[in-house]
């Protein structure tokens, strides 16, 4: 009786594998930076929809690029 895990093996390469993983990493932590930055900034909405909906790191990249800190 095989696996759900094995059938994935086979079907799929390791480095499929691990780009999928490390892309969901990736998703992870930019999503955790621009929600803590949106709470600090008592922006709700974009905190709920970051929280909400699921972009593969789109919807978080945007947030931190739109909202930076000039440092002058």
């Amino acid at each position: 009786m095989e696996t759900i895990l094995s059938k994935i093996f086979e079907t799929f390469s390791t480095w499929t594998i691990v780009l999928i993983v490390l892309l969901a990493i990736l998703d992870a932590v930019l999503r955790l930076i621009a929600m803590w930055q949106a709470a600090g900034r008592k922006q709700v909405a974009w905190y709920v929809c970051l929280g909400i909906f699921s972009t593969l790191g789109i919807l978080p990249l945007v947030y931190l690029l739109t909202h930076r800190e000039n440092k002058q």
